[in-house]
């Protein structure tokens, strides 16, 4: 056998076997357009402006709360658009959902504890 066969079988075989990866389970191969990358990157392109044109303007204590939402709204698209949150199971979105939680709660006891000083 030429070493390009023996290759292309490697190959095949390989794909074959990602495609039942997952315990015995039949793995669902999910296709994105490049369209949808490509919204999806207008969307994070548009709200980092976003993020620029508020943080020149002077809009006091709403400046900081404006720009961690337009953040979470970017973290989430990344997230479920790019690493394949929406295509995960379920356990994995409770974990994530999990994370975020202690990171919020992070975030609000330091700052009451800031604007309570």
């Amino acid at each position: 056998m030429s070493e390009q066969s023996q290759t292309a079988e490697l190959t095949e075989s390989q794909a074959h076997g990602a495609e039942h990866s997952h315990s015995g389970e039949h793995a669902a191969v999910h296709h994105v357009g490049y369209g949808t990358y490509f919204m999806v990157w207008l969307g994070l392109v548009a709200l980092t402006a976003i993020t620029v044109t508020i943080a020149g303007i002077h809009l006091g204590s709403l400046t900081l709360i404006t720009a961690m939402l337009i953040a979470a709204v970017k973290t989430s698209l990344v997230g479920y658009h790019f690493m394949h949150l929406k295509f995960d199971n379920v356990i994995i979105k409770v974990f994530v959902l999990v994370c975020i939680l202690i990171f919020l709660t992070f975030w609000i006891l330091t700052f009451s504890d800031l604007s309570f000083r």
